[in-house]
């Protein structure tokens, strides 16, 4: 693939009314169980990126009939709990960690081998933090030798329920787990270490499938069944993150995202961005389909630096990128610990991110867990984003606090979680084109 490259003028101010695309965890997942469900499920809002194809994608090679996407119109016509069909070739999953983690929990229940593989970057990141739990639900579950992909999943093997608490928080580890109890001979229940995000649990209950949630402890049963059902995704917080901050650092903006997923397991960004002093507005709250989405208008804001606190960042796992931008913005030091995760991204956007502020003249220190900014001014230069979509978006909006114009490399993968992402920023007022 040759490099895309963003070219992003410094300055400016974003305005306006925006949707940004629908939400990824969202879209994974209403193809997962509207696949397993009985009868046919409507989906709307369907994020029509790279990640949530490949999770379509795979679904139609395991047999199931789905019609779509057409403007996120998606239709499913789902073959219950127990009517895939052994796919002809390995099922590729591309850039998607959370189809591989997801479907390698669905897939240990099936009576059919299949193998996932993905690209270069997928095939790097760890899936023993899965493949171990499963094993002990008698899942045969192969890795490399240094529990990478691709994962060899043997069928036929009988899952048994267990009580798991994972070592760390994790959604995707949670969910994996669930998807593969609905499969086990007895309860399975996973307990989290700090809230992480319930749209596995919120969906399947929206699809008639009960899920006990105690505390931090979610509970399956199996024997259920899933029941065809009507999904609006929102707008995802993850996409709407850049916009939240690119108004925030720019004087004299006034954005207003429209119909975002604000899952109370999501919000992190929000909490964190009002901490640092962001003019920030949550209106027109509602629920859609189970997820509470709300209107959020973002104003440029004189920011000050904070100590982030541990408690939100399983609820910003995703948004650190952006905010790492905003701190290079505000005044005063801004400290964050906790955030190990992020080493095992599809970049390691600790260093990543670190290594790309340090190149625009900000005072960035990585340290193992997270970063210490010290706020200032960002210069002009050129950024490496290493091909991942979060950290190229970032840096698109920092130049609308930056001295000189900024040059993205490697951005081709901004298309995996927001594809118009050029186009949708170009019209609110960010200078930005594409080279190559």
């Amino acid at each position: 693939m040759s490099d895309l490259i963003f070219h992003v003028l410094p300055g400016g101010r974003l305005t306006g009314t925006l949707r940004v695309p629908g939400d990824k965890s969202i879209s994974h997942r209403s193809i997962m169980l509207g696949s397993l469900a009985e009868g046919v499920t409507e989906v709307s809002g369907f994020l029509e990126g790279e990640d949530s194809l490949a999770t379509l994608q795979a679904f139609r090679d395991m047999g199931v009939e789905i019609h779509g996407p057409e403007q996120g119109r998606v239709t499913i016509h789902g073959v219950g709990l127990h009517g895939l069909k052994a796919p002809s070739k390995p099922l590729d999953l591309g850039n998607s960690g959370t189809s591989m983690r997801l479907l390698s929990g669905l897939l240990s229940g099936q009576a059919f081998d299949v193998t996932l593989i993905g690209d270069s970057s997928l095939s790097k990141r760890p899936m023993k933090r899965v493949t171990l739990p499963l094993a002990q639900m008698g899942a045969v579950v192969e890795t490399t030798e240094g529990g990478t992909p691709p994962l060899a999943i043997k069928g036929g093997k009988p899952l048994h329920g267990i009580d798991y608490a994972m070592p760390v928080a994790s959604a995707q580890v949670k969910s994996c787990l669930l998807l593969a109890g609905l499969y086990a001979d007895s309860p399975t229940c996973v307990t989290e270490p700090a809230p992480t995000r319930d749209h596995t649990e919120r969906m399947l209950r929206g699809f008639g499938y009960p899920v006990k949630v105690d505390g931090a402890t979610a509970c399956v049963e199996p024997g259920g069944r899933l029941t065809a059902t009507t999904i609006d995704v929102p707008a995802d917080i993850s996409s709407a993150t850049f916009f939240m901050v690119g108004a925030a650092i720019s004087e004299g903006s006034d954005v207003t995202l429209q119909h975002v997923g604000i899952n109370p397991t999501r919000i992190g960004v929000i909490n964190i961005l009002r901490l640092m002093g962001t003019d920030l507005e949550v209106l027109n709250e509602r629920e859609v389909g189970g997820e509470p989405v709300a209107d959020i208008r973002v104003r440029g804001s004189k920011l000050k630096g904070c100590v982030i606190p541990e408690d939100q960042v399983p609820l910003a796992i995703d948004e650190f990128p952006a905010l790492f931008v905003a701190a290079a913005c505000a005044e005063g030091e801004t400290l964050l610990t906790g955030a190990e995760e992020l080493r095992v991204k599809e970049s390691d956007r600790i260093q990543v991110m670190a290594d790309g502020l340090i190149a625009l003249g900000v005072d960035a220190v990585p340290t193992p867990d997270g970063m210490r900014i010290q706020g200032g001014t960002i210069g002009g230069g050129e950024v490496q984003s290493h091909g991942d979509h979060r950290i190229a978006m970032s840096f698109a909006m920092a130049a609308l606090r930056a001295s000189g114009p900024i040059t993205i490399h490697d951005c081709a993968n901004v298309n995996t979680s927001f594809p118009g992402f050029v186009e949708l920023a170009a019209g609110a007022g960010l200078g930005i084109a594409l080279g190559g």
